[in-house]
């Protein structure tokens, strides 16, 4: 970022704490991949992109807003939109080819990301234009690498294959209990459950096809994975590094430190005594016995003695489930509507599994973005590849395991034979995951099923404004745990009594800051012809922004968007009070002085504020700097301390744009006056 002339106290020379937390020069934010099979959901925009949006946002202003690029995309590519395409296709419900389908689909999916105002560099899609151009070159080019370096191998599986229709069946086409001891999806497919475990085909439970209703039988199929059990050693390296970072969130190690656990069954202890009995006959294992547990564990020395064990136990008819560990993970299969595979050993006909394609899809679309700009083609680099750079990836709670082990060793692996969990210059670096829980709706994890169906996103608009929306979204931590949406419109347990917990943040908005603004300026407008009198900020007033300005950023480095939240609730609370406090006895003494003292603190914290709030609620606050008639360097952190009169190039006569009465900066939805009237 370019120094700014007329800074008197910069951010470099404001030495609050030691402890400020350092930026990269450059950074890549990306938002997950929403599936082209249908619109935006709640849990996409209040989980995932509003967060996005509002860090890259703060990014910008940070460290200069040409310094950073927000990427994501439609997921165009695998099973669950061909099968859903099918359906919909034999149902008569859509009259198109499934080009046709996913285009319409990422049109709709931009619609709304538009309306929540995600400022987004490039929404790509991974089967359409020149993204897909690029992406099938990156997705070839990655697999090869991976295979140079020696880090994939051919195995081959059983396939569900439905012997009444004559065709093999994609993941999306088989339905069972998920294997996994202590999963609670409700779906298990070939080899994923909804929840994102993943299992060898053979261990899914009551395998059903969706084609026929007949449960199918396994033939052998070969295809490409990648080595993932073989880089344990390197992850946990890596997790330790996750440890060291106090911005890390602890939900996120453990979940991941799940998967690292060695490979191992849960049999249930009214099973043992059939396993006693055929103990000479399984791999060598350590039990391991809780009391207080349901089920004792065996524990095997790799992977391949516990596949050889769930053999043996299906074969006596002991009912088992296999815990999570690292298997081999997938990167082929023979799905039509997918990434070609490059041709490697003769293996033809192959495309790639969406899972893979997608977790490096976001560098295709750097690349994308960065050729729009006539950029070198090798400039992806600089942001991917750079020690000075950082990739920030916000993603939900169900995809920890694919972009947590998966994705960091698969870029490890990408380095060559000999790999480091501290990439060198110039190799891909591990990017920093910011994972949400879930949004709930009605304290339920959200879903289309549901008796109670939750709003889509774009539906949330027909009651509210999209500032309301994203200030909400934001208070309500999902970086600690999964948390209830509960939109009074929706809610049909609500009654005409009851307040709309959604309107807390808004109200903050559109009732306190407001009212801190308008007042400024009527007041500016009454006694100053328009114009801000010029007078020193007073010391406490410079403190309490300096102070808050610092704890904001810290809070932003660590993603704590709920805590931010809170501490604006206060600094913008605090605002009213002040002016409450002094104004009126200004008045009563028409004393011009005290009232320009007043004047002059409270718009140095509305100017401070406002710039804070910029990634939060950008319309309102764009607005506010429309009406105080200044520039673009107003939002730039080189200058966070700088008073309002700095950006002035003639304090004293500086006017501000004339506000009429009734003028809103944070306005509410017309549904709320309505109500309120």
């Amino acid at each position: 970022m370019n120094d700014q002339k007329g800074s008197t106290n910069s951010i470099d020379e404001f030495d609050i704490s030691n402890s400020r937390p350092k930026f990269p020069k450059r950074a890549i934010v990306t938002a997950g991949m929403p599936y082209g099979n249908k619109e935006l959901h709640l849990g996409h925009i209040g989980g995932v992109f509003v967060h996005a949006d509002t860090y890259a946002r703060f990014l910008k202003d940070r460290i200069g807003k040409e310094n950073v690029i927000f990427v994501s995309g439609t997921d165009c590519y695998g099973s669950p939109i061909l099968e859903y395409y099918r359906k919909l296709a034999d149902s008569g419900s859509f009259d198109g080819t499934i080009d046709e389908f996913v285009t319409y689909n990422h049109k709709k999916q931009k619609e709304v990301l538009d309306s929540y105002q995600i400022d987004i560099s490039i929404f790509a899609a991974s089967a359409l234009g020149r993204a897909a151009e690029i992406h099938q070159k990156v997705s070839s080019d990655f697999i090869n690498k991976l295979y140079s370096n020696g880090h994939l191998k051919k195995i081959t599986t059983s396939q569900f294959y439905d012997t009444e229709l004559d065709v093999f069946l994609n993941g999306r086409q088989v339905v069972g209990q998920c294997p996994i001891a202590g999963c609670s999806s409700e779906r298990g497919y070939a080899d994923e459950c909804s929840l994102g475990h993943q299992y060898m085909p053979i261990d899914l439970i009551n395998p059903k096809s969706t084609l026929s209703g007949k449960k199918p039988e396994m033939r052998d199929v070969t295809n490409w994975y990648f080595e993932l059990d073989e880089f344990h050693d390197l992850l946990t390296q890596w997790v330790g590094q996750l440890e060291q970072d106090k911005s890390s969130r602890k939900f996120v190690i453990k979940s991941i430190g799940e998967f690292l656990e060695p490979p191992a069954i849960y049999v249930k202890r009214d099973q043992m005594e059939v396993v006693e009995s055929i103990k000479d006959k399984l791999p060598e294992y350590e039990l391991s016995d809780e009391k207080n547990k349901s089920s004792v564990l065996l524990v095997f020395n790799n992977l391949a003695h516990r596949e050889a064990a769930c053999l043996i136990l299906a074969e006596n008819g002991i009912r088992f489930r296999t815990g999570k560990t690292l298997v081999p993970f997938r990167l082929t299969g023979n799905v039509s509507w997918g990434v070609p595979s490059p041709v490697l050993e003769d293996m033809k006909d192959l495309t790639i599994w969406v899972w893979p394609e997608s977790l490096w899809a976001p560098i295709s679309f750097t690349m994308t973005y960065l050729e729009q700009q006539k950029e070198d083609s090798n400039a992806w680099k600089d942001w991917w590849c750079s020690k000075e750079a950082q990739v920030y990836q916000f993603i939900g709670e169900d995809n920890i395991y694919f972009y947590g082990p998966v994705e960091m060793a698969m870029f490890m692996g990408s380095q060559g034979k000999v790999v480091s969990a501290n990439p060198p210059e110039g190799e891909l670096q591990l990017p920093k995951l910011i994972c949400n829980n879930h949004v709930l709706f009605l304290n339920k994890k959200a879903s289309s099923s549901s008796e109670i169906k939750p709003p889509k996103a774009d539906e949330l608009l027909n009651h509210y404004t999209f500032e309301q929306l994203r200030a909400h979204f934001l208070s309500l931590g999902l970086g600690i745990k999964s948390v209830g949406f509960q939109p009074k419109p929706f809610n049909p347990n609500a009654t005409e009594k009851d307040s709309d917990p959604v309107l807390k943040e808004g109200n903050l908005l559109s009732n306190v800051f407001n009212r801190a603004i308008r007042s400024c300026f009527y007041t500016a407008q009454k006694y100053y012809d328009g114009k801000v009198p010029v007078a020193e900020v007073s010391s406490e007033i410079l403190e309490e922004s300096k102070k808050t300005i610092i704890e904001y950023e810290r809070l932003m480095y660590k993603t704590d968007f709920h805590l931010v939240m809170s501490l604006m609730d206060s600094y913008i609370r605090n605002i009213n009070k002040y002016w409450s406090k002094y104004i009126k006895q200004a008045e009563q003494d028409n004393d011009d002085e005290l009232r320009t003292k007043v004047l002059v603190d409270a718009l140095h914290m509305v100017r401070t504020a406002t710039v804070l709030m910029h990634p939060i609620a950008p319309k309102g606050t764009e607005m506010i700097l429309e009406y105080l008639n200044l520039g673009e360097e107003f939002w730039n952190w080189e200058r966070i301390f700088d008073t309002i009169y700095d950006f002035m190039q003639d304090p004293e006569n500086h006017k501000l744009k004339f506000l009429e009465p009734r003028v809103d900066f944070f306005e509410k939805h017309p549904s709320q006056i309505q109500e309120k009237s």
